[in-house]
């Protein structure tokens, strides 16, 4: 499979240029508390890529214009010379920086809080850099080639105050991991294929029997059938959304802002938005497999996935030689 082919200049402006191409916006400011360490950074393929490189692989395979990621100050430095530095000269890039701190007017972090306020605050860190439509994915996951393809394809359909949105659902029994449970929103949507809701779920896994569980106290066990539609945080949106995602989040502070390890989910935001009829969302599915690293131990069986894709010919043995 040959490499990207699309020769582009970088920069790290907050001004870039604006295109008509989508921008992929990269979640990467996690603290990685379950996995131990900032797993953003650890290498996964046989010469060193990140799970990073290959979404950005795809991603200009698909034809997204320009890359944003979304980090913290304190980690800046490394993940530029870790990471980014690898495929700088592949495609535009910038930088957004959620911080704790970086709340509205009239709202402050409350004492003893170090938690990060969420998926929907991360976002949000963004509206000054993205100005295009854009996808948004986990830095710590793997969605696939097909994945980036659909999502490309459905952004090109979008302009700039568009109040449509998709997410690309992931079948649930093609995202559990074997070493530990995982929270998934599963999704429900209507004939027409539009979200109607979204039901966070946690303490999903597959048991002995080979069945699936969601075993979330204080409700006794529910068996899922696994072709549920899960959100993977593999999101389509135009630059409108900012504006929705910022009352949101002053409503979510109003609520939880006193909490010690409250979180602004964007499935829930979204859920909110799509009830409310502020947005529609599309759920477009992929044929994609899906895997990460929520656990530690996750991580050997991900090195053999993307082995098993080196040795199809999916990728290079070396993505950016």
């Amino acid at each position: 499979m040959a490499e990207p082919t699309q020769t582009t200049h970088t920069t790290h402006s907050s001004h870039a240029t604006q295109t008509t191409q989508p921008t992929l916006l990269v979640l990467a400011a996690g603290m990685g508390s379950r996995y131990g360490g900032l797993k953003q950074m650890d290498s996964m393929g046989p010469s060193g890529e990140t799970l990073l490189d290959y979404s950005v692989f795809d991603a200009i395979r698909a034809g997204f214009g320009k890359v944003v990621f979304i980090i913290r100050r304190d980690f800046e430095d490394e993940f530029k010379a870790k990471v980014t530095s690898r495929f700088s000269e592949k495609i535009p890039l910038d930088f957004a920086f959620q911080a704790l701190d970086a709340l509205p007017a009239g709202y402050a972090v409350p004492q003893g809080r170090e938690k990060p306020w969420g998926t929907t605050h991360a976002i949000l860190s963004a509206k000054n850099v993205v100005h295009e439509p854009f996808a948004v994915i986990n830095a710590d996951d793997f969605y696939g080639r097909d994945s980036y393809r659909i999502a490309a394809e459905y952004l090109r359909t979008l302009t700039a105050d568009s109040t449509e949105s998709a997410m690309f659902g992931f079948r649930l029994d093609k995202t559990l991991s074997a070493n530990g449970t995982v929270t998934r929103g599963i999704c429900q949507s209507d004939s027409a294929g539009l979200l109607t809701h979204i039901v966070e779920m946690k303490e999903i896994a597959r048991a002995p029997d080979g069945k699936i569980y969601n075993s979330e106290a204080p409700h006794p066990p529910v068996l899922l059938v696994g072709d549920e539609p899960a959100s993977m945080n593999l999101w389509g949106f135009s630059p409108r959304l900012f504006n929705h995602l910022d009352r949101v989040f002053r409503e979510f502070l109003d609520t939880s802002g006193k909490e010690l390890k409250s979180e602004c989910f964007i499935p829930v935001t979204i859920g909110q938005l799509v009830r409310e009829k502020h947005i529609t969302c599309k759920v477009l599915h992929t044929d994609s497999d899906w895997f990460g690293v929520t656990h530690r131990n996750d991580k050997t069986d991900v090195q053999a996935k993307i082995a098993a894709l080196v040795a199809s010919g999916e990728y290079p043995a070396n993505l950016w030689a």
